[in-house]
């Protein structure tokens, strides 16, 4: 299955300057192979999100490897960048023959502009609501410094104040997020917690264990 994949990577990297071409300046188009994903940017058009060919996947995409096989294509849903541009997103799977995802093509939108206009004109026509804030998502081509970000995100409490119920909510939340599924992640969080490698990869397992089996702490 792997020429497969890497065949159909292959096919579609002309597509990422097709699709960027044709809506412009706007647009960023993104090819990832999750199957390096500290690494997965494999071919990019535009310069919407500032990463580059090597890069690492986003949040986004952590939770879809998270979801394996399950995961399913995610259309026009607005994040904003730390940078603060909002972005409309769509993030189509990848899928050999027998249909297990190995990557995503992604098109990013950068539409600050025509939201700062529609708001202005809502606002002249005195109908304008305040839009729903968008959530953050991180966009690097460092895979740490995303894992960075959304384990701050999840860390609500100091570690030694939380009970054993809360720190397997954190790992298991962590989990669900596609956080270990990045090399050295375990090492990087246990770091970062102020535990060992070993305490990590115990509530880790403790964490899974508890989720397959329906259990509650």
């Amino acid at each position: 299955m792997e020429a497969e994949q890497d065949a159909i990577i292959a096919a579609l990297i002309s597509v990422v300057d097709g699709i960027a071409a044709t809506f412009g300046p706007v647009c960023e188009v993104v090819l990832h192979d999750y199957r390096r994903p500290e690494n997965s940017v494999v071919a990019i058009a535009g310069a919407v999100t500032g990463r580059h060919v090597g890069g690492a996947m986003s949040e986004i995409g952590m939770r879809m490897v998270a979801r394996g096989d399950e995961a399913a294509d995610e259309l026009n849903y607005v994040t904003r960048t730390e940078a603060g541009k909002l972005v409309k997103s769509s993030t189509m799977l990848l899928r050999d023959s027998s249909g297990a995802v190995f990557g995503a093509l992604c098109v990013n939108v950068d539409v600050t502009a025509a939201s700062e206009v529609h708001a202005l004109l809502g606002a002249l026509a005195g109908t304008g609501a305040a839009p729903e804030e968008a959530p953050v998502t991180t966009f690097g081509d460092d895979i740490d410094s995303v894992v960075d970000v959304m384990l701050d995100a999840h860390r609500h409490q100091s570690w030694a104040l939380l009970d054993r119920a809360g720190r397997l909510d954190l790992f298991r939340s962590l989990d669900e997020r596609g956080v270990f599924a990045v090399r050295r992640a375990i090492e990087q969080v246990a770091g970062r917690l102020g535990i060992s490698r070993a305490s990590a990869y115990s509530y880790l397992s403790q964490s899974r264990k508890q989720a397959n089996t329906g259990g509650h702490s």
